[in-house]
């Protein structure tokens, strides 16, 4: 009876070693507080109503935001841990042992590129794409609501093995056959599966939401090529979510049958292929790459022509490299197996194809960079982490041409001069990225601005420790230190270049504080920095509305009749871009089903983890059950009032 209920669940599963129980009894406790602090002040009523239900896209960017960020601390201190393993001593087991090095390590690659960069790159999309093109809302408000609890009952469970069980040790893409039952028997990569499979399906779920809200929502007048550059980034991105996720849903899926039924996709032994394993994960994986930096430039675009006040350089030319990107995305997988036997054929076509997918990204340099010229150039704190992005891109971009030759690659690969390179296009791309667009846009969604001289410490820090921390990395990958490496022969001579990386990291956690105290400060100091309608001066048309924007966007929807149609409108003083001419605007209710979702989906991978299949059942049911009494729901939106709406913009001052 008991393993009816509890499955392959057992008290043992509780008991952590000392530093995963240490994480995961502080979570715990603060989770706790939090309901204490929620209940002692009464604002769960507050929080159900204006928050957890709420269908309103800015809301929903701010939590997934919110979300990302916590993980990113969790990413963080899970990179310090490795770090500080490597560089304190070459001994195994001098602060983790091997088997929690694994644990963390993999942890460390799903968490930041599942939880941290998808989540960012959503957080934005939510946040800027309807202001941009226009719109009140997105195409399909209530799937917005649905894809985020999924990305939170994705991240729940990946957090889970803190308190209970495990995390996987096969590394952040679970090659077989380690990730196989055979090898991996405890419940470590079927939380790696279901964290994954639920927020994918989640992802897939939004870049189709916000595909379509691009195509078919933009206001009047906005041609394809009269939208921003951040739009057309954005574009392509979900372009790519919607080609690249089911193949992830499908891979995964494998694998979980695989290890539950004994399907025998991936074992050898049975008749299956590992190598059709690493092709799907890679025919999704490289795509991935792009899908979180293609926004990154779209931001950097934004940024580059705001703070140099002219019009981005070669627009036409910006979104062919866009679109080629994201084509030739789909064309290089194979290079990351050069060494694997697929042939001098196969490698030399895939090695020429990753340098060809160089040239779209080198176009975009120099037309950021005559953006520039001639201009009236501010660095401000936006634009400083555009310039540390040009560095640091640069770096990783030339390191990846390099491992573009299959040759070379049969030195560099699975050494640490990849470990190197991945974060430098990552780190220094997407999260300098979001580091660019959240001060740029922050006084849009709050009304005051960030304080600048802790933006600039928080800069320094950042690019000078990433710098310090993965230079090293590319000299030890040339001196053959491969990765997920706890413990080396201490005659290699490499300790010195770990202790340099391990205070690189250091620094960066100085940069992070430097962050986290300039949100602090700069919210106690709001009313000293109140922003105007335009503080930055942008070009968009998200500059041309109150901050923070109101519930609706547009109380009338504008008419675009050129690019840049905002920094247009003000040249030619022609006041206002949007005339009050009020009208009734119809905006979807609030709807408690999408966390439900998200819920009863959890519980679904909870059951599939630990073989609870009545659990299952009720997962599964759950799901069915509450999609279909949203599907037959009539009463899905409200009216608000055109007397309501010119009321809200005189008392905001707006009219």
């Amino acid at each position: 009876m008991l393993d009816f209920i509890f499955g392959r669940l057992k008290p043992s599963d509780f008991v952590q070693e000392p530093i995963t129980a240490i994480a995961g009894y502080s979570m715990v406790g603060a989770l706790i507080l939090a309901i204490i602090g929620l209940t002692y002040f009464k604002k769960w009523r507050w929080l159900w109503r204006t928050w957890i239900t709420t269908l309103d896209p800015k809301k929903i960017g701010i939590m997934y935001i919110l979300v990302a960020i916590v993980m990113l601390l969790r990413g963080l201190a899970d990179a310090v841990l490795l770090r500080a393993q490597q560089a304190l001593d070459n001994a195994a087991g001098t602060l983790l042992t091997s088997n929690q090095f694994q644990q963390i390590f993999s942890a460390h690659g799903s968490i930041m590129i599942f939880f941290v960069a998808m989540g960012i790159i959503f957080g934005v999309f939510n946040l800027i794409i309807p202001l941009q093109i226009g719109a009140r809302d997105v195409a399909f408000p209530f799937l917005n609501s649905v894809s985020f609890w999924l990305f939170v009952a994705g991240m729940i469970l990946i957090n889970a093995p803190l308190v209970v069980g495990q995390f996987s040790a096969a590394g952040w893409l679970a090659y077989p056959p380690l990730s196989e039952l055979q090898y991996s028997p405890n419940s470590g990569v079927d939380y790696w599966i279901w964290s994954l499979q639920i927020a994918g399906i989640g992802s897939l779920l939004s870049g189709i939401n916000f595909f379509v809200t691009i195509l078919k929502m933009r206001a009047p007048g906005m041609t394809l090529m009269k939208m921003p550059i951040f739009v057309w980034s954005a574009l392509a991105s979900t372009g790519l979510i919607m080609f690249a996720f089911p193949i992830l849903t499908a891979t995964l899926g494998m694998l979980s049958l695989d290890r539950l039924m004994g399907m025998h996709f991936f074992t050898t032994t049975g008749g299956g292929n590992p190598m059709m394993y690493i092709n799907l994960i890679w025919a999704w994986g490289h795509p991935e790459v792009y899908i979180l930096v293609l926004p990154a430039l779209g931001i950097f675009s934004e940024v580059v022509s705001t703070f140099s006040r002219k019009k981005i350089f070669g627009y036409t030319s910006m979104v062919i490299a866009l679109l080629a990107i994201a084509i030739l995305s789909f064309s290089v997988w194979v290079h990351h197996f050069f060494t694997m036997g697929t042939g001098a054929d196969v490698n030399a076509f895939f090695g020429i194809m990753t340098m060809i997918i160089a040239i779209p990204t080198g176009v975009k340099v120099f037309n950021w960079i005559f953006t520039m010229y001639r201009g009236r150039v501010r660095f401000t704190t936006p634009m400083l982490w555009f310039m540390g992005f040009i560095v640091t891109f640069t770096l990783g971009g030339l390191a990846g041409v390099l491992m573009a030759v299959p040759a070379a690659d049969f030195q560099l690969n699975n050494s640490l001069f990849l470990v190197a390179h991945f974060h430098t296009m990552i780190v220094g791309g997407v999260l300098f990225g979001a580091f660019a667009g959240f001060t740029y846009w922050f006084p849009k969604f709050t009304g005051f601005t960030l304080n600048e001289r802790l933006g600039r410490y928080a800069f320094w820090n950042w690019i000078v420790g990433f710098l310090l921390a993965f230079v090293p990395l590319y000299i030890l990958g040339f001196m053959g230190a491969t990765r997920r490496l706890d413990s080396y022969d201490p005659s290699l001579g490499w300790q010195g270049l770990f202790i340099v990386a391990g205070i690189g990291v250091a620094i960066i956690c100085v940069g992070v504080f430097f962050q986290l105290l300039q949100i602090g400060y700069s919210i106690k100091k709001r009313h000293e920095n109140r922003v105007g309608n335009d503080p930055w001066n942008g070009r968009s048309l998200e500059w041309s509305i109150a901050s923070p924007p109101p519930e609706y966007n547009y109380a009338v929807i504008p008419t675009v009749t050129q690019r840049d149609e905002f920094w247009e409108q003000k040249k030619k003083k022609h006041g206002s871009l949007i005339k009050p001419a009020y009208q009734d605007i119809w905006l979807p209710k609030n709807s408690g089903l999408g966390p439900i979702i998200g819920g009863f989906a959890l519980l679904f991978g909870i059951a599939v983890i630990w073989y609870m299949w009545w659990l299952l059942v009720i997962g599964l049911i759950g799901v069915i059950v509450t999609v279909i009494i949203r599907l037959t729901s009539d009463d899905t939106e409200r009216k608000l009032s055109a007397a309501a709406v010119a009321k809200y913009e005189l008392k905001r001052g707006i009219i």
